[in-house]
């Protein structure tokens, strides 16, 4: 008598002596072995965190399965959740032992699915929330060593605590951590004066592929002493070793941070009022933020009380631009103010400018900032879009903005242009929502795939990158491998291949490299 299919989907003959019209489910010798592995597994790693640090509950594991954008959802077999590097060591080798996939997650709020496992269900979770602790700070040598799962802004708060400055910034510093932020080499808005997270890191400590722990957590500015071990995690996305401790460099704190808004008909505009003000302020300009117009009115029109304070350049019909500008200043408020004003005096006398307000209190300054910050939101509530993290040089920028636009609507016309980022650094975020009246889910299946490679053709033949502060994860693993030359993807598979053998850590993510035979 036949069954029906079993796990492995083949059908399979009853015992002798089995009650006839009865259907069973039989495993397979290798499902067996496969099952007894991940208890085997399992309990290791309830010796080493305990019960309740091992999640096996569909509701405890929930939190951890969907990435942050709602673009992935993956099962696991268990949610790790360590407290110290020697329990993320241990977690490690029972991996080894037992040949489970380990996927790191820091404070699940990646735009590339990077820290989201796959479907199968045989992968694990682990998750560094309890990596939590703060373990010196050194003022005169303005370092910070933090463990991967602190908050950015418990980081911030504790340079800020110590009269210091850690100058990442980004819209998610409530919950991203310092591990994924070092994992993504996060960039924000800081960057034009500061540098990305790889610029701010000075020392890591890492599990290694075979549960070793690499205490590179030197202090030091300069160390030329071999290979640099510390950039190949960063930016690796968890898939070489897992980042449990970084030493940051922190940042005297500013007397002050003056805030402005500008309008200008153009990109080039915009490159224009770039340039005087790196001319004119030098290293006190920070921020340099480039918002679409269009950016301004879906901010206005789902978050009406973050208004704008400037009307539209060129008129009700014309396209144009807004600019956010940030100078922190060490003198004082009045002398970074009246720079400020002098600068945009100025611009607006070349041509350069058509209108700019400067902040007059600290909760003006923070209102411009959260309506940059609030692109994002206002966009997911518009309904789903097409996205692209996208690096160029900042010559090219203008030019590719307006030959993109126009091959954007020509292809699909009435698409709205959420075009946003950090100019200084020439990293946009160009976006594009659906036509009025399309529905927004039907727009994203239609169009990405087309959309993503005319964008991505228009970077890479402008010298630019696909990801610029995002990662790659999931979500582009394909076209890596389309616009990164063979010697490079050689050289990562070599890297890869070499750091983690087996394929442990976070399999399927940035490069498909598998397992040395």
């Amino acid at each position: 008598m036949s069954t029906g299919p079993t796990h492995a989907g083949a059908a399979e003959r009853l015992p002798d002596g089995a009650r006839t019209g009865t259907r069973a489910t039989i495993e397979t010798p290798a499902q067996a072995e496969r099952g007894a592995a991940l208890g085997a597994f399992l309990a290791d790693c309830r010796a080493a965190l305990g019960d309740t640090h091992v999640l096996t509950a569909a509701s405890a594991q929930a939190p951890f399965l969907t990435d942050w954008r709602k673009r992935y959802t993956g099962r696991a077999c268990a949610v790790l959740r360590p407290a110290s590097t020697a329990e993320v060591a241990a977690v490690v080798a029972a991996a080894n032992k037992h040949d489970i996939a380990l996927v790191t997650q820091g404070g699940n709020t990646g735009h590339a699915g990077g820290a989201t496992p796959d479907a199968s269900g045989a992968q694990a979770v682990l998750s560094t929330n309890r990596l939590r602790r703060i373990r010196a700070l050194d003022a005169a040598n303005d370092t910070i060593t933090v463990e991967a799962g602190c908050a950015l802004a418990d980081v911030q708060a504790a340079a800020r605590a110590a009269g210091r400055l850690f100058p990442l910034s980004l819209a998610s510093e409530g919950s991203c951590t310092i591990g994924g932020n070092l994992a993504t080499n996060a960039g924000g808005t800081a960057v034009l004066r500061h540098g990305n997270a790889r610029a701010l890191c000075l020392g890591l400590e890492v599990v290694t592929a075979d549960a070793q722990v690499w205490d590179g957590l030197r202090a030091l500015r300069k160390d030329n002493t071999g290979y640099d071990l510390r950039d190949l995690f960063i930016g690796a996305e968890g898939t070489l070793g897992v980042i449990t401790a970084a030493v940051l460099k922190l940042q005297p704190m500013p007397a002050a941070s003056v805030t402005a808004v500008a309008t200008v008909d153009t990109c080039d505009d915009a490159l224009r009022l770039l340039a005087l003000a790196r001319a004119r302020a030098d290293a006190l300009l920070t921020g340099f933020e480039l918002m679409s117009w269009y950016c301004v009115e879906l901010i206005d029109s789902h978050f009406p009380t973050l208004r704008m304070p400037l009307a539209r350049p060129g008129g009700a019909t014309a396209n144009g631009f807004a600019v956010l500008l940030e100078l922190s200043d060490h003198e004082s408020e009045a002398h970074g103010r009246a720079l400020l004003e002098r600068l945009l005096a100025d611009a607006s006398n070349e041509g350069v400018v058509r209108d700019a307000v400067v902040a007059q209190s600290l909760a003006q300054s923070q209102t411009f900032w959260a309506m940059r910050e609030h692109i994002p939101l206002a966009q997911a509530r518009d309904g789903l879009n097409v996205k692209h993290d996208i690096a160029l040089p900042i010559s090219a920028i203008g030019e590719f903005i307006s030959s993109t636009d126009r091959a954007i609507a020509a292809r699909w016309p009435g698409a709205r242009m959420v075009t946003f980022g950090h100019l200084g650094d020439g990293n946009l975020h160009y976006n594009v929502q659906a036509p009025v009246g399309q529905d927004p889910a039907d727009f994203l299946r239609a169009a990405q795939a087309p959309m993503n490679r005319l964008v991505y053709d228009q970077v890479h033949a402008r010298g630019g990158s696909i990801s610029a502060e995002h990662g790659i994860g999931q979500l582009k693993v394909d076209d890596l491998a389309r616009y990164k030359s063979p010697v490079e993807l050689a050289l990562m598979t070599a890297v890869k291949r070499a750091l983690d053998p087996h394929n442990r850590f976070n399999p399927g993510k940035v490069i498909a490299a598998p397992p040395v035979p």
